[in-house]
């Protein structure tokens, strides 16, 4: 009995869970002496360190004044004084909530009168899926879901219902199960513009009868009524404005034809080998400069038959289609004729969308990569992941922007890094979808070449100072039994490949708050599609380091000087606590 006892008291002993306060660090400490008088920061002071080193050259007197009033809810720490704050109380506001590295007050601020083909669009693939690519069910709350993001173009695949009287959205031949088309229509006409006013773009992979196409002309008609953009003429010469389409829903498919049954491809059912399993928090972003030099054999994607050539022999069929069907589709998909050369041929009559594969995007750069760019800045270039991605993984959406592909679709559920990139692009422009895309890929005279080296523009230079907030968003337990964690955090960039890379910071052992208080630094040749990777983990000495947390922030947005990162989850959900401390400058 008693070595039962002392066998606790050591096993107690063991679970060291001290919580440590979090301390200002020591160049924190620095700035507060530098910027107050007698350990007191006024109004005056807090505008002389708002406009010298956040760099918010327009703060005012009565701004600082309200900075330091909406600290008053920290008086019971004995931190604040009737003539300014402590440097406990400055250190909160620097942690805290009101002071995102990213403006929460811009909202939409870049050009939204331009044609859609010169912007990013939000993407997502196979929207209505849950989970995989071959045995989840459709459902229209990942479209919710989606929406409610900003995402701005959703993809349906239509097939006839087992009783070929109605019509079904699924992912064909396989075993997802199906949710009916006119749910998916009332769900986006319902939460379409709940988070963007600007357009819903509504791509559809149709497998459809002419009956049918007639029965869902009906259901879009009469669903959307008003809401619903109808072009004048057949084809567009010009895309109209983001700002032209607010609140306005948008059909996009190929020209209508016969109903053809397409053939399974064995091709694709035989490469699942290559679509591992994610890690805990999702596979390493492909590396660019590998991807562009490669060039992909393997030819597999279900989605090739959707892109079926729209010529004028396509044009003839036409009798035998609803005309009221055809009267939807305001953005034409299709390939012309030929090989790529010609699917890339720039129409001067019309504008349309083309669709590649991940894979086909890879082998067209490496050959055509100045007349996709060319293409780009007139029509709408679709890329979706390879048909082998069963797992709904994804790739690397880098490789399609810095092309000018407009819409980069990736699999909204299929989280990981990937994801996280595409979520990090999209919190440009006030969230809203729709993101400018930089001059240099609209330059008609120039072609901008994403492999060459071009001369630095500008530097980030960066400081991670700290974290806090793990201990409130997880278990004790949850990085380890005993101790508490042992944090390291990996900071890097995304983006054309002579800028992309990561770097890591040392690991800080057994503590909740960790001080790393290290500095680097990001040479940009383009900073224009430059993205800030942040991802924390925690390292495991027996098994696969913990994931604690990560985010992507635009660097054409970043706010100078200090401010509080928060982080999400792997799913991109904000965690109600966890942040990082950081400093941001461009020398």
């Amino acid at each position: 009995m008693a070595s039962k006892q002392t066998y606790r008291v050591c096993f107690c002993f063991r679970r060291r869970f001290k919580q440590t306060v979090a301390e200002a660090p020591e160049e924190i400490k620095a700035l507060f002496n530098r910027y107050s008088e007698n350990g007191i920061m006024n109004a005056d002071h807090l505008r002389s360190f708002l406009i010298e080193i956040q760099e918010e050259k327009t703060a005012k007197t009565e701004d600082a004044q309200a900075i330091i009033d909406s600290l008053r809810e920290l008086k019971h720490l004995n931190i604040f004084h009737k003539k300014g704050i402590h440097l406990e109380a400055f250190f909160r506001y620097l942690f805290g909530d009101t002071n995102p590295p990213l403006s929460p007050s811009v909202g939409v601020h870049h050009d939204m009168n331009s044609p859609l083909s010169h912007y990013f669009i939000y993407t997502g693939h196979n929207s209505y899926l849950t989970g995989n690519q071959l045995s989840s069910d459709c459902s229209d709350v990942p479209i919710i879901n989606a929406l409610h993001r900003s995402v701005r173009v959703i993809e349906l695949d239509i097939w006839p219902n087992s009783t070929k009287d109605n019509v079904d959205v699924l992912h064909g031949r396989t075993l997802t199960t199906p949710v009916e088309l006119i749910k998916c229509l009332r769900s986006i006409k319902e939460h379409a513009f709940s988070a963007s006013s600007y357009p819903v773009v509504i791509t559809l992979e149709d497998h459809l009868t002419p009956d049918l196409q007639a029965k869902v002309a009906e259901m879009v008609t009469q669903t959307f009524q008003d809401v619903l953009f109808t072009p004048e003429s057949e084809c567009l010469m010009e895309f109209p404005s983001p700002e032209s389409l607010k609140q306005r829903i948008v059909i996009s498919t190929k020209p209508p034809k016969e109903y053809l049954q397409a053939k399974l491809k064995e091709s694709d059912s035989q490469k699942g080998k290559d679509s591992a399993e994610e890690e805990a928090w999702g596979k390493e972003v492909p590396d660019l400069k590998v991807e562009l030099e490669a060039v992909d054999k393997q030819n597999g994607s279900d989605e090739a038959e959707d892109e079926e050539d729209a010529d004028d022999g396509d044009r003839k069929l036409q009798q035998n289609t609803a005309p009221q069907y055809k009267h939807l589709i305001a953005i034409h998909a299709g390939k012309l004729k030929g090989g790529l050369s010609e699917w890339l041929k720039v129409e001067p009559t019309r504008v349309r969308r083309l669709s590649l594969s991940e894979q086909e995007l890879e082998k067209a750069v490496i050959t055509h990569g100045a007349e996709i760019i060319r293409f780009t800045q007139q029509n709408l270039l679709r890329i979706y992941p390879k048909g082998i991605r069963f797992d709904s993984s994804n790739y690397n959406p880098l490789l399609g922007w810095m092309y000018g592909a407009q819409m980069v679709a990736l699999n909204m559920q299929g989280y990981g890094r990937s994801l996280w990139l595409m979520h990090g692009m999209f919190r440009t422009n006030g969230g809203c979808g729709y993101v400018k895309k930089p001059d240099f890929l609209l330059n008609a005279n120039k072609a901008f070449d994403p492999k060459a080296t071009l001369p630095v523009k500008k530097t980030l230079k960066m400081r991670v100072y700290m974290g806090e907030g793990w201990n409130f968003d997880f278990k004790r337990t949850h990085f380890d039994n005993y101790s508490p964690p042992d944090f390291y955090t990996r900071v890097g960039i995304a983006g054309v490949p002579a800028d992309s890379v990561m770097k890591k910071t040392k690991t800080i052992e057994d503590d909740w708050t960790p001080v790393w208080d290290e500095e680097f630094e990001f040479p940009l040749t383009v900073p224009e599609l430059a993205l800030l990777r942040i991802e924390v983990h925690e390292y495991d000495m027996s098994e696969k380091d913990d994931f604690g947390g990560q985010t992507c922030l635009p660097v054409s947005e970043l706010r100078t000087g200090i401010r509080a990162v928060p982080l999400h989850s792997r799913k991109g959900e904000k965690y109600s606590s966890v942040k990082l401390l950081m400093r941001f400058q461009f020398v």
